[in-house]
Order: structure tokens, then C-alpha cells, then sequence
């Protein structure tokens, strides 16, 4: 009995664990999406689809939700309100594209298109990842150095200064305040950086603030250029796909705010919905934000209401925005290594004045 219970209790952690602790890959879900849609294209029911891929996933979070999912949708419910049920797994995009393929009886046509909305997606984000590798390491190589220039080579060199009977220039009287600022008080620097990460997470809670800090971002000198970009890609490239699925503009518009990371975008996008049930059309809104629309886009959404195809129009932006986001990334480490390379030669050079000056008065003494 004491065996049963223990067995039991194991269980009943290795179950909390996949739950709460267990991962699921964007590739997961994606293959998930993509195998769906070859499967159902090949003539395979939703619930024969879903009960191979239960067998086939290793993930075992991933495998008991779409081993929950199968049975909720053999009971006779619909896939979309069962995937709402797992809004961190099937974000309300993607259950918007698939519940306007269920009613249009195009399920096989709202996989592929989730699938590709996708693909796109993860690409942007690997794009802006990839940029960002090349400074990161830079930025952790040079702090890396100046902690081990602080407490390991600064502190030898300042014992010299101590023994020469002259007035220390300013610049190298600073370095030796810095030094035994850093060697006596480090934990306090780490305390300070700390509270100070913690606050601002904490400010980045309240709406208010996060709006500021927000619109800052978009004016910020080449990563400004780069916000407004990132989001103006994810923006058409999520209501192409929205519109596409015969997803109604008002609720596609409404959807497509919330795969924005910068707040300004999405509280625009939210006033063009509403501005969309009063009957105004979507270039006429974004007309009005100017700072996050620029002209261009409201021109290319104006020529595909008149014509009746804007998810064409917007699938062209779209691509177009990938292409500038891609091109951006690409340049980024050419403008931003120039940047690097000024720091840390100002700091090398501020080091080395402090140094040098000391000597140089002690030799004119002499």
C-alpha cells in the first residue's frame, strides 16, 4: 500500500511538471499545424487526423492536449472552441482562421494558411534574433573585461600611485575612486541594479508608463526605424492572413493589434476597429497615425478597397516590410559595430590617460 502511494504521489508530480514546467516549441506547434493540414488534405477526418498525431508527438504536454482535444471534438464539438480552451498553445489567431474555415467549409485551406502565417512569422523573429547575437556578446565581452580590469589590473596599478609624492590629476584621482568604489561596495552596485530592474518591470505593468516608454522606442535612433518596421510587417502580414479566411475586417483588425509588441501600434489598431463599426474605412483611419502608418501603407489599403482586394495588397506590403526587416537586420551590426567600437575606445583611452598622466608629472619632477 505504502508503494501504491508512493507510486501515486510520483505520478502525480510528473504530471504538475509536464503541466506547468513542460515546453511547447514553436517548431511543435507548427509541425502540430502543418501535419494537420496534410492529413485532413488527404481526405483523413479531424478526429482520425488528431489521433495520429497524438501517437507521433513526443512532447507530453503537447501529446495530452491533443489526446483532450480529440476527445472533446469526438463529443461533437467544434476544433476552434476546443483550441480556445489553450489560449498559451493556439493564440486567438490562429482559432479566428480556423473557426471562419469551419463555417466556410474550408478547414484544409485555413490549416495552410495558419501554417504559412506561421512559417512568416517565426521568420521575422529569427531575423531580428540573429541581428541581435553579434552586439549582445560584445556588450557581455566588454563588461566581462571591465570587471576583470576593476578588480584585477586597476588595483596593482593604483598601489604605484600611492607611493609617488605628487597631486594626482583629476582623471586619475576619479579612476581610484571608481576602483575602490567597485572593490568595497560591489554588492551595493548589484543591489541598486537589481531594484532598479525590478521597478521598472514593475512600471512596465501600469498602463500609463508603458505607453511612455513605448512611444520613446519608436523614436529612438535606428532601433525606432527598426519597431516601427518589425511591427508594420507582423501588421499586414497577420491581416492578410485574417482576411484571407473571410475573416470580417472589423474582428480581423481587433485580432491583428494583439500580435504587436509595441503598444502605440496596437492602441491605434484598436481605434481603427472601432472607427471600422462606424461605417469609416481602414485607410481613412490609419490615415490619422501618420507616426505608426506611413503613407504608403494607407495608399496600398486604399487601392485594395477599391478594387475588393486588399488581403493582395496587404500580402505585397507585407512581403515588402519581411524584405525591409531582413535588409535592416542584415545592416544593423555594420551601423551599430561603429558604435561599440567608439565606447570601448573611450573607455580604453579614459583608462590610459589616468595611467599615463601621473607619470608624466612625476618624470617632469624628476
Amino acid at each position: 500500500m505504502e508503494g501504491e502511494n508512493h507510486l501515486t504521489l510520483w505520478k502525480k508530480v510528473e504530471i504538475w511538471l509536464t503541466d506547468n514546467l513542460t515546453r511547447v516549441s514553436f517548431v511543435e506547434k507548427y509541425l502540430f499545424v502543418h501535419h494537420l493540414q496534410i492529413m485532413t488534405n488527404a481526405g483523413l477526418s479531424i478526429v482520425s487526423s488528431l489521433h495520429v498525431l497524438s501517437q507521433e508527438v513526443k512532447n507530453k504536454k503537447l501529446k495530452k492536449i491533443i489526446t483532450n482535444i480529440k476527445s472533446e471534438v469526438e463529443t461533437g464539438k467544434q476544433l476552434s472552441e476546443v483550441l480556445a480552451r489553450y489560449p498559451k498553445i493556439f493564440p486567438r489567431i490562429y482559432v479566428s482562421m480556423i473557426a471562419a474555415g469551419e463555417v466556410a467549409g474550408k478547414m484544409e485551406e485555413a490549416l495552410a494558411q495558419i501554417s504559412h502565417q506561421m512559417k512568416q512569422s517565426q521568420q521575422i523573429s529569427s531575423k531580428v534574433r540573429g541581428a541581435m547575437i553579434y552586439p549582445l556578446i560584445i556588450i557581455i565581452a566588454m563588461v566581462g573585461i571591465s570587471i576583470f580590469v576593476v578588480f584585477y589590473i586597476l588595483p596593482k596599478i593604483m598601489v604605484m600611485f600611492d607611493e609617488m609624492d605628487v597631486e594626482l590629476p583629476l582623471a586619475t584621482r576619479f579612476l581610484i575612486a571608481l576602483t575602490k568604489f567597485a572593490q568595497n561596495y560591489w554588492w551595493l552596485v548589484l543591489i541598486v541594479i537589481g531594484v532598479a530592474v525590478a521597478s521598472f518591470t514593475r512600471l512596465m505593468k501600469i498602463s500609463g508608463f508603458k505607453h511612455a516608454i513605448h512611444s520613446l522606442y519608436l523614436r529612438l535612433p535606428i532601433f525606432g526605424v527598426i519597431i516601427k518596421k518589425i511591427n508594420l510587417a507582423r501588421f499586414t502580414l497577420t491581416l492578410s492572413s485574417l482576411l484571407a479566411s473571410t475573416i470580417p475586417v472589423v474582428e480581423a483588425v481587433r485580432i491583428s493589434s494583439e500580435v504587436l509588441g509595441n503598444v502605440i501600434f496596437r492602441d491605434n489598431l484598436l481605434a481603427a476597429s472601432e472607427a471600422l463599426k462606424r461605417g469609416e474605412s481602414l485607410s481613412e483611419v490609419l490615415s490619422r497615425y501618420p507616426r505608426t502608418f506611413p503613407p504608403m501603407v494607407n495608399e496600398m489599403i486604399m487601392v485594395g478597397e477599391q478594387s475588393g482586394k486588399m488581403e493582395n495588397m496587404l500580402s505585397e506590403l507585407s512581403e515588402y516590410y519581411n524584405n525591409e526587416v531582413e535588409t535592416t537586420m542584415n545592416n544593423f551590426t555594420a551601423v551599430i559595430e561603429p558604435v561599440i567600437i567608439l565606447l570601448l575606445g573611450l573607455g580604453v583611452a579614459g583608462i590610459a590617460v589616468a595611467v599615463i598622466m601621473p607619470m608624466y608629472s612625476l618624470a617632469q619632477n624628476i
